[in-house]
C-alpha cells in the first residue's frame, strides 16, 4: 500500500491538463524532433529561439508536446527546449518499467541540461516533472540558473502534515487501486479510462476527443510504470529543500486541489529564494487551463535572473 500512496498523486498529473489538450493544435506535432543519448537511451526533444536556454520537464503521461502553449511566448527571448521524459512518446518503450522513479528521470535530466552543452538554464517543470526539477536544482545547483515549480507532488512533505493523509485515501481508492487492477489484466485502455475516470468523474474518459486519447495511451507506459513502481519517490524533509539555491517560483492553481496548495505551503517556508504565484481560472493544468497567465507570470519570473 505504501507505494501506491506515493504513486497515487503523482500519476494523477496529467488528466486535468488532458481535457484542454483539443483547444489548440499541437504545433510542436509539426515539427521535427532532435534526439540526445543520455544514461544509455535516446531522449527526443523540441528545440526554438535563440539566447539562454529555457528546459521544460512535463509531467505524467505527458510529452514534448504538453508546452505547445508555451513555444511562441519564450522562443521569443530564449532557446526554448521542450524534451520527453523516459517512457514518454516517443521515445522508446522497454518491456520493464518497474524502475520507474523520481530519481532516474532527476538523473537522465541533469544529463540532459549537461548534454546542451549552455548551462545553466532556466528550469520549468510542471507536477511530476516538477518533482524531478527540485531534485535537480537540489543535487546540481552548477546547471540551474533559476527553478519553476508547478505544483510538485513533493509527497513526502505533504505526509507531514495533519490532513495529508486524508486527502489522498479517497483519489487512491477510487482512481488508483481500480486502475491498477485493469493493468495487472493486461488491459491498457481500461487502466486509463478508469484512471481518468475517477480522476474527473463517471463518463469523463468517454467524452474526450480521440487526439486526447491517443495520446493518453501514447504514454501509458508511465502510468503502468508508476503503478508498479516500489521505489517512486524519495524520502525529502524542509532541510532538503533548504538545499535548493537557485530563485525559485512556485505556483499554484486558484483552483488546484488542496493537497498542491499545502505541498508549496510548506515548500515555501523551506526555500532559501521563493516567491509564489497563482494562476487564475485554473486547477492543476496551470499551462493548458490558463497559458496567457502562466506564460506572463513565468517570463516576468525569468526575466529577473
Amino acid at each position: 500500500m505504501k507505494h501506491i500512496v506515493l504513486v497515487s498523486v503523482a500519476a494523477m498529473f496529467f488528466v486535468a491538463s488532458a481535457t484542454f489538450a483539443q483547444q489548440k493544435d499541437a504545433s510542436s506535432s509539426e515539427m521535427k524532433t532532435k534526439e540526445a543519448r543520455v544514461n544509455g537511451l535516446t531522449l527526443h526533444y523540441i528545440e526554438l529561439g535563440q539566447g539562454t536556454p529555457v528546459v521544460l520537464v512535463h509531467g505524467t503521461l505527458g510529452d514534448y508536446r504538453t508546452w505547445d502553449g508555451q513555444l511562441e511566448a519564450f522562443s521569443k527571448g530564449y532557446r526554448l527546449v521542450s524534451y520527453s521524459r523516459r517512457y514518454h512518446y516517443p521515445n522508446e518503450w522497454t518491456k520493464d518499467s518497474t524502475d520507474f522513479s523520481v530519481t532516474i528521470h532527476a538523473r537522465d535530466l541533469a544529463a540532459f541540461i549537461k548534454a546542451l552543452n549552455r548551462p545553466p538554464v532556466h528550469l520549468i517543470g510542471h507536477s511530476y516533472g516538477a518533482f524531478i526539477a527540485f531534485l535537480v536544482a537540489r543535487d546540481h545547483p552548477d546547471v540551474i540558473r533559476s527553478l519553476t515549480l508547478g505544483e510538485p507532488p513533493v509527497l513526502p512533505l505533504l505526509k507531514t502534515t495533519p490532513e495529508g493523509d486524508a486527502l489522498l485515501t479517497t483519489f487512491i481508492t477510487t482512481s488508483i487501486l481500480p486502475s491498477s487492477e485493469a493493468f495487472k489484466q493486461g488491459n491498457d485502455e481500461e487502466g486509463v479510462r478508469r484512471f481518468v475516470n475517477g480522476v474527473l468523474g463517471e463518463g469523463s474518459y468517454e467524452k474526450l476527443p480521440p487526439p486526447v486519447l491517443k495520446r493518453l495511451m501514447d504514454n501509458v507506459q508511465e502510468l503502468k510504470g508508476e503503478t508498479s513502481s516500489r521505489d517512486l519517490h524519495p524520502p525529502t524533509t524542509c532541510e532538503d529543500v533548504q538545499k535548493v539555491k537557485a530563485p525559485t517560483l512556485l505556483l499554484d492553481g486558484e483552483f488546484s486541489p488542496k493537497m498542491f496548495h499545502l505541498i508549496n505551503d510548506m515548500l515555501e517556508r523551506c526555500l532559501p529564494s521563493a516567491e509564489r504565484a497563482m494562476i487564475p481560472a485554473a486547477s492543476h493544468g496551470l499551462e493548458l487551463e490558463n497559458p496567457q497567465a502562466f506564460n506572463e507570470t513565468v517570463l516576468a519570473f525569468i526575466a529577473k535572473h
